[in-house]
């Protein structure tokens, strides 16, 4: 289960990366034709994955004790998405050496480191920003 999990969360960082740099490849960030934005299936998997974001930095609030990781973990999470997710499962996933050990990853709390948490932030809201300069040109 601990190698099936590793890979999963690789898998999706992999292919996250693959589909947004094709997808930058093709448009700007913010180009998205006001039809699609305005469909109602639009929104719906939108507000679903911001809800689903959202659900998933609970845990993350739970297990990570500093008050400054948890926010930038939130700003994280809410930037990148299931990107951010991802790490954050592989990094705890990588904490541990055997399947027996699973319990830890999902209930032993963390003092909270917040460096990765930070650059993710950090660069995430400079990607933001590139992406709305062609809002304001």
């Amino acid at each position: 289960m601990l190698l099936f999990l590793r890979a999963l969360f690789f898998t999706v960082i992999v292919s996250m990366l693959a589909v947004t740099g094709w997808a930058s490849s093709q448009c700007a960030l913010f180009a998205i034709p006001r039809e699609v934005f305005t469909h109602p299936w639009f929104i719906a998997t939108l507000i679903d994955a911001y809800w689903a974001f959202i659900t998933f930095y609970v845990w993350v609030a739970w297990k990570e004790q500093s008050t400054g990781a948890r926010i930038l973990w939130f700003i994280a999470i809410i930037l990148w998405g299931n990107l951010a997710m991802a790490l954050y499962f592989l990094i705890e996933l990588f904490r541990i050496r055997s399947a027996d050990q699973l319990g830890e990853v999902f209930a032993t709390r963390r003092p909270g480191r917040v460096a990765l948490p930070a650059a993710l932030a950090t660069v995430g809201v400079a990607v933001y920003l590139l992406g709305a300069k062609s809002l304001f040109a």
